[in-house]
């Protein structure tokens, strides 16, 4: 007798930039200090979850224990920084050098991602006003779309997933989410009539997590080119980007444009938005 081992996907998500379009009085506030002008959505497929978690772990011992860091606050454990847990905006670039190495290395990471230009969403947004004057727009809502179009092609070939998402804010929103991956999968079997029964276990925590670390720096890389034209990030770690879909880049073709390795992300392939 034969028994065929079922096959499982752990994923890892967190978001770049920020779903903020208007301010309070309804000006646009894309683009602006402190206001994102894309916003993105990063999944990591990471096959073995806990060998990244001792290899981060690893890393983070030794940084403490370098006398180099001995007095840099982020390294300190009461500031819940460095000291707890790996975040490309907190670390030092000498910090941030040693996790991109370490995430360069490790083998058989897999990135996709999805970005949206938010003013491509504000013109949506005020069209829908002039429709409905009632309608008034949440930032969760670009969230779960992303998820939405992130999830569609990511849950029908194994037999059981491990979604993990960042912990956003302070309402707990495991159902909303749970909510977007199943429309993903039902749109995925709309479209091409393949039907998925895998089992999908959703968790959302804070960011200690180590593929939520992990995914964090993919993201961070991505917005640095998107928002700073800065590719040398991306292109560091490239080898572990799998897809790229530019929702909003409708030049040729109305669904965006995926970037793949055989059509590599860079600084010269954004340059039409600058």
């Amino acid at each position: 007798m034969t028994s065929s081992k079922s096959s499982v996907r752990h994923y890892f998500v967190d978001e770049g930039g920020d779903g903020a379009l208007f301010s309070r009085k309804g000006q646009v506030l894309v683009g602006t200090t402190g206001c994102s002008r894309f916003f993105m959505l990063g999944l990591l497929d990471v096959p073995d979850s806990p060998a990244l978690h001792r290899e981060l772990q690893a890393l983070r011992q030794r940084l403490l224990a370098d006398p180099y860091f001995q007095d840099v606050p982020s390294m300190q454990p009461q500031e819940r920084k460095t000291a707890v847990a790996f975040h490309a905006k907190d670390d030092l670039p000498e910090v941030r050098r040693e996790v991109f190495a370490l995430l360069q290395k490790a083998e058989d990471l897999r990135f996709f991602g999805v970005v949206t230009d938010k003013l491509r969403a504000v013109e949506y947004i005020q069209q829908r006003n002039m429709r409905d004057s009632n309608y008034r727009y949440h930032p969760n809502e670009m969230y779960d779309y992303l998820a939405r179009r992130l999830f569609r092609d990511r849950l029908h070939q194994d037999d059981e997933y491990y979604i993990c998402f960042a912990k956003r804010g302070k309402s707990d929103r495991t159902q909303a989410l749970s909510k977007a991956v199943e429309r993903a999968r039902q749109r995925f079997y709309e479209r091409w009539g393949i039907a998925s029964n895998a089992s999908i276990s959703i968790a959302v925590t804070p960011k200690q997590n180590a593929g939520l670390q992990a995914v964090d720096y993919f993201l961070w890389a991505l917005q640095r080119l998107y928002e700073r034209s800065e590719d040398r990030y991306v292109r560091y770690l490239w080898g572990a980007f799998k897809l790229i879909h530019d929702i909003d880049d409708v030049r040729e073709k109305p669904y965006g444009v995926y970037y793949t390795q055989r059509n590599p992300l860079t600084t010269d392939a954004l340059k039409w938005r600058r």
